[in-house]
């Protein structure tokens, strides 16, 4: 396939104040973990939403979003390596922005659930941001830029369940679905007056529109699948009819991208072992700790009904108090991450996080029922959270070239979706086993809070030995400094 991509200037905006890039740093910090402050905001308020609407369907409200988003996540990366990163960034907030409204005056669950679909829209935000700070920032701000703004999701972790719990104790769970609205509008402005456009292009690029289909049709219908598993049976025909559809329809995706000239992801780029081990590994370990919060938050708010349901049953407010030092280590374990990456394999950073996650859960199968415990169970698994999340977008800087960047972002995304939602609808699934449904609504039981995080465990403990399959590649200094060159 001949290079269609113009090379990165060598020294982005050299002369650009330290001010200027700090406030870059939070545009982009906000944008990306707007991503995670909705998915915290939706964990917390998805009990009361539950009650509210009386369904045991409350698994769609997270899946919606995350279902949506990795249809259209394809043509969003594409459409940014063509139009311009910020341009596409700023066209999928506005979008997202227009989902949030609609959830937030929704008056029945299908029309919430429309909403939340169409917010999805706003899940490409994660790797485009990622991707622009290799592209706007000088190499000296690389690392730091990407450690600061992954560390951001201990600052939603920290602030999101004190501002959320507020919203929700005081407003109920509309005060959380207009803020989220409101945070979108934010993100929107920012991108729109300090983010500068990326320099990184295609020239004359092509919308791989049978591909982008092919893809996200394939990747949907596997997610659909899994979330209607409950209720069709996982024996059932329908079942195996929409997997062996989602092959299918996947199967033809990589046929066709062997054969157009200008495929949606390069398959030149995933079938080399470091790209491929590394998507792989950082898609199943973050995969899996962004569905634990279905298992945690529902933990929590659910409330204590002798027989019917074992939550905690705690506030909004108490729960921010009892997770905030959990938070705090997220943030100090994902800086100090971004720093360690330039002296330490990031394989090191990234097998240490994830079995640090494997250790803190574990103690939480046997140990959630305070907030001594839930604490304890936090704090190893916080820090552990932090280095995974903070090293994923400096191993893929390691192993892709400039011009792949977006590209190795978006698969990691998407493939990590795919993990989250699988992870998580098992957790429902698992869960329900000891629980039960009263008045329309689904509780449950202390022993299926306890398989929820075992399932979780499992899960961790794959991403952890996975690491073993990725070979050593240069450091985040030497990368950066061998691809400018």
């Amino acid at each position: 396939m001949s290079e269609t991509r113009t090379a990165p200037p060598q020294a982005p905006e050299p002369t650009r104040s330290t001010a200027r890039n700090a406030l870059i740093v939070v545009a982009l910090l906000w944008a990306v973990q707007l991503v995670s402050l909705v998915a915290a905001l939706s964990g917390i308020a998805q009990a009361e939403v539950a009650i509210h609407f009386r369904t045991t369907e409350i698994a769609w409200f997270t899946l919606m979003t995350l279902l949506t988003g990795t249809f259209f996540l394809p043509f969003v990366i594409k459409a940014a390596a063509i139009f311009g990163k910020k341009r596409v960034l700023l066209v999928a907030t506005g979008l997202g922005l227009v989902g949030d409204l609609i959830a937030a005056v929704a008056t029945d669950y299908r029309t919430l659930l429309i909403g939340r679909g169409i917010a999805g829209l706003y899940a490409a935000a994660a790797p485009l941001g990622y991707a622009m700070t290799r592209d706007v920032f000088p190499r000296r701000w690389v690392g730091v830029a990407s450690g600061i703004i992954a560390g951001g999701v201990g600052l939603v972790a920290f602030g999101g369940p004190f501002l959320s719990g507020w919203l929700l104790d005081s407003y109920g769970f509309r005060g959380v679905l207009w803020f989220m609205a409101i945070a979108t509008a934010v993100g929107f402005v920012l991108v729109a007056v300090f983010v500068p456009e990326s320099p990184v292009r295609e020239r004359g690029g092509r919308m791989d529109w049978l591909g982008g289909v092919l893809l996200g049709g394939g990747v949907t219908l596997l997610i659909y699948a899994v979330g209607r598993g409950t209720h069709w049976g996982w024996s059932s025909g329908k079942f195996a009819s929409c997997i062996a559809g989602a092959l299918i329809v996947l199967i033809a995706f990589l046929l066709v991208e062997r054969r157009v000239a200008e495929p949606l992801f390069p398959l030149s780029m995933t079938r080399r072992r470091s790209v491929w081990s590394v998507l792989l590994a950082t898609s199943i370990a973050a995969g899996s700790l962004s569905a634990v919060g279905v298992v945690i938050q529902l933990l929590i708010l659910m409330p204590d009904i002798p027989s019917v349901s074992e939550g905690l049953g705690w506030s909004g407010t108490h729960n921010a108090l009892v997770t905030s030092p959990i938070s705090a280590m997220i943030i100090l374990a994902a800086v100090g991450t971004g720093v360690l990456a330039r002296r330490v394999d990031a394989r090191i950073l990234l097998g240490t996080g994830s079995a640090l996650t494997v250790l803190g859960y574990g103690i939480g199968t046997q140990l959630h029922h305070s907030a001594a415990q839930i604490i304890e169970m936090g704090l190893i698994a916080g820090v552990g959270t932090g280095m995974v999340l903070a090293v994923i977008p400096i191993m893929i800087i390691e192993v892709v070239s400039p011009e792949e960047q977006a590209l190795a972002n978006g698969a990691q995304t998407l493939a990590q979706g795919v993990a989250q939602i699988v992870v998580s609808q098992l957790a429902f699934v698992v869960m329900a086993q000891n629980g039960t449904v009263l008045h329309g609504t689904q509780f449950y039981l202390d022993a299926g809070f306890t398989n929820g995080l075992w399932l979780v465990v499992g899960c961790c403990s794959v991403g952890a030995l996975l690491v073993f399959l990725i070979p050593k590649s240069k450091r985040l200094d030497e990368a950066t400094v061998g691809q400018a060159a």
